[in-house]
Formats: C-alpha cells, sequence, structure tokens
C-alpha cells in the first residue's frame, strides 16, 4: 500500500487506511481525538469509532508491536489452539496463556446461564466454528472428527486448487451457535488473496480493542497468512488487517495507559518457519523464530470482562 501520504490525518481523510505500526498509533490517536462515547456489555465505556482501516506489509518484516512488548508465545499458542479447534480455556492455561482465563471461569460461566458446563469449556468458539462450521457442540471434550465443515482446511484446498477464486473466506460469526459461546467472536471474518503468487489475508473485527486485542489480532492473522503461504507454497503479501468497516474502541480506563505509547517505533522483527510442513495440523510451538524483536516495555492493560 501506499503509505506517503505526509501525515495521519490525512491517510484517514483521504483514504480512510493507516499503514503499518504509525498506522496503529495514527489511529489510536484519531479515535482518542474523534471517537464518540459509548456504552458497552462490560458498562466500562468506550471511545468508539466505525469504519477504519490499518494495512500491515509481511514482506521482510512480521507485525510485532515495537512501541510495547507484544506477548509473542500467547499469540502462537492461541493460534494453534485455535487451529486444533480447541474450545478448552485450560489448555491455553496450563501452557502460561491466561488470555482466556477470565471468559472460561466459573463465575463468568454461571453469569451467562451456563451453571451446567465445565469450567474453562467456551462453547462453540473460535476453533469449533473454523474447523466444525455446523456441527451440533455438545462440549468441549467431544470429539468433532469429520463433522461440520472445515472451513480452514477448505481455505488451504482452494488455495493450493482454484487460487482465483473470490469465495476463499473463512468465518468464525455463526449466528446459530451465537448464544451458546462464553464470548461472541471479535475478529469475525477472514479472506484470502491470491495473486501473481503471493498470498494477502483481509481481516474483518465486529469489535476491536485496540488495548489488548488488536495488538494480538495483527500478529495473529499475520501469523496464520505466514502458515498458509507456506503450506501452499505461496509468497507472503500485504495483509490487510485490521479491517474495513469494523467498530474500533478504546475503553476509557486504558486512556492513560494508551498516551505512553508515544514512543519511538523501531523497525518490526522477521518471522522464520524452522522446518518444512505439509499439513496446517502439523505445526508445532518450536515451528517459528521470532528475531530482531527489540520493543519497548510492556504496558499494562487490564481487560474489560
Amino acid at each position: 500500500p501506499d503509505c506517503r501520504l505526509t501525515t495521519a490525518a490525512e491517510k484517514q481523510k483521504n483514504s480512510g487506511f493507516f499503514c503499518d505500526e504509525q498506522g496503529y498509533l495514527s489511529l489510536v490517536g484519531h479515535i482518542l481525538e474523534n471517537g464518540r462515547l459509548k456504552g458497552d456489555r462490560t458498562n466500562t465505556g468506550v471511545l468508539s469509532l466505525f469504519g477504519a482501516q490499518v494495512r500491515y506489509s509481511l514482506r521482510d518484516q512480521f507485525p510485532l508491536l515495537t512501541t510495547k512488548r507484544v506477548f509473542w508465545r500467547g499469540i502462537l499458542e492461541e493460534l494453534l489452539w485455535f487451529i486444533r479447534g480447541s474450545t478448552n480455556s485450560k489448555e491455553l492455561s496450563e501452557k502460561g496463556v491466561k488470555i482466556w482465563d477470565a471468559n472460561g471461569s466459573r463465575n463468568f460461566l454461571d453469569n451467562l446461564g451456563f451453571t451446567d458446563r465445565e469450567e474453562g469449556d467456551l462453547g462453540p468458539v473460535y476453533g469449533f466454528q473454523w474447523r466444525h462450521f455446523g456441527a451440533e457442540y455438545t462440549d468441549m471434550h467431544a470429539d468433532y472428527t469429520g463433522q461440520g465443515v472445515d472451513q480452514l482446511q477448505k481455505v488451504i484446498d482452494t488455495i493450493k486448487t482454484n487460487p482465483e477464486d473470490r469465495r476463499i473466506i473463512m468465518c468464525a460469526w455463526n449466528p446459530k451457535d451465537l448464544p451458546r459461546m462464553a464470548l461472541p467472536p471479535c475478529h469475525a471474518l477472514c479472506q484470502f488473496y491470491v495473486c501473481d503468487g503471493e498470498l494477502s489475508c483481509q481481516l474483518y473485527q465486529r469489535s476491536a480493542d485496540m488495548g489488548l486485542g488488536v495488538p494480538f489480532n495483527i500478529a495473529s492473522y499475520s501469523l496464520l497468512t505466514y502458515m498458509i503461504a507456506h503450506i501452499t507454497r505461496l509468497k507472503v503479501w500485504p495483509v490487510h488487517s485490521l479491517s474495513p468497516l469494523s467498530h474500533h474502541m478504546i475503553y476509557i480506563f486504558l486512556i492513560c495507559p494508551f498516551s505512553r505509547l508515544q514512543r519511538e517505533i523501531r523497525p518490526f522483527p522477521k518471522l522464520r518457519i524452522l522446518r518444512k510442513v505439509e499439513k496446517i495440523d502439523d505445526f508445532r510451538t518450536e515451528d517459528f523464530e521470532i528475531y530482531d524483536y527489540n520493543p519497548h516495555p510492556t504496558i499494562k492493560m487490564k481487560m474489560a470482562v
């Protein structure tokens, strides 16, 4: 994408999208300056903006934000958890990744009316929809092999056999299953695009928490694009993330922590896949290496539950 517009304001005004980490920071500033105050599910209050887009290039870089340290291992483990089709938050927690603990807690599930559901069972969330869309969900322990539509594998197969298809889409938003989910999908839909041997991904988010969720989502869908490109023997092209036409927001209580993002932007790190992998299910944690990552220190931000 052309990132040569002179100011962030011009980027938003003239094109509706931002680019790379400066784009992320410019969008944060735009929300702080122009966002509308709205209520939300958590009764926290948010500054809200609808319809912005940020684009990240994957050529010779991996978009892991540098103005604050981002939890790379958590991103990797969560994506592999999605790919396995798991809906058990305890699987992540046992690996030291606690990002789903609150939504799978006894108190949270009981408050949603899931009093008979085992703690940690998130319901038919992302992984289930990616790998078993349309199947009947029972619990997090059931074997759903061969049930529903394996959207992720269908994406890979279509890229291999019909790369010009305009229907290479994976959707986590299943209206039938929404009432049974601990949390409806925030990153709801992605579309893949192949041109001249290069793979690109565009993500749509119905809700984009700029503090905690979005830095994860940027890296997660970039990583997924790298993985699919690796399997299908394509190069990576710019990934179009966070998404056009989505609801970006900043929680009111995070406004002060965001002020610390006024730091010097450093070069994005790089990603290396360490062995040849043929199938999406065969990727392991140790297959990936992030190098040349030199971020500023972590900025603590609390999740609104």
